[in-house]
C-alpha cells in the first residue's frame, strides 16, 4: 500500500476513526486540565502554609520569647550604650561570643556606624570566620533569636577546596541592630 491510495481510500471504519478521535480529545483535555489543576493545588497550599505561619507569629508573640531552657529571654531590643560606638562594640562582642561558643573563629571585622542607615540608628558589624557546616545554622539562630534583637543582612558561605579540606566553611556576614540611643 502506497501513501497515496492511504489518503485517497475510503475509510475502512467510521467507529474507528471516531474511537480515534476521541481518544486524541481526552489525551488534549486532560494535557490542559492537570497543569491548571497543578495551579489550583499550589495556591491552595501556599494559602495553608500563610494560615500556618500566621499561627506561629500570633503564638511567639503571644507566649514571649524563650531560649532553650524554657525560660522568657531578658534584656532589651535594641542594643544599648552610652554612644554609637560602645553600642557597636557591645554587637561586634555578641558576634564574636557567638561565633566562638559554636567553635568557630573571627578573622576580620569592621564596625559601621555612620553608614546611610545611621539615621535610623541602625549599627552594622560586617565579619568573616570560619566555623564548620554543622555550626552555621546554630550561630544564625543565636544571633537572631537572642537579645538584643539582631538581623542577618547578608551572608555569604564559601566552602571552596582549601578550607573545605579542613572541614570548615569560610562565612561573610553582616549583621545589625537598632541603638537605643543615647540614655
Amino acid at each position: 500500500m502506497s501513501i497515496g491510495t492511504l489518503f485517497t481510500a475510503a475509510p475502512s471504519s467510521p467507529r474507528i476513526a471516531a474511537a480515534v478521535y476521541a481518544g486524541l480529545l481526552l489525551v488534549l483535555g486532560t494535557a490542559a486540565v492537570l497543569p491548571i489543576k497543578s495551579l489550583f493545588d499550589q495556591r491552595a497550599e501556599l494559602a495553608a502554609l500563610t494560615d500556618t505561619l500566621r499561627l506561629l507569629d500570633a503564638h511567639s508573640m503571644a507566649a514571649g520569647r524563650e531560649d532553650k531552657d524554657g525560660a522568657a529571654i531578658a534584656g532589651s531590643a535594641l542594643l544599648e550604650g552610652p554612644t554609637v560606638t560602645v553600642a557597636g562594640a557591645a554587637l561586634l562582642q555578641r558576634l564574636n561570643e557567638v561565633v566562638s561558643r559554636h567553635g568557630g573563629s573571627v578573622s576580620s571585622s569592621q564596625l559601621d556606624v555612620q553608614g546611610p542607615r545611621a539615621r535610623e540608628r541602625l549599627i552594622s558589624v560586617g565579619a568573616s570566620f570560619e566555623a564548620d557546616q554543622a555550626a552555621l545554622q546554630p550561630i544564625l539562630y543565636e544571633l537572631e533569636a537572642g537579645m538584643p534583637c539582631l538581623f542577618i543582612d547578608e551572608l555569604m558561605v564559601d566552602g571552596g577546596a582549601p578550607v573545605a579540606m579542613l572541614g570548615k566553611l569560610r562565612i561573610t556576614i553582616t549583621v545589625s541592630g537598632q541603638w537605643q540611643g543615647p540614655q
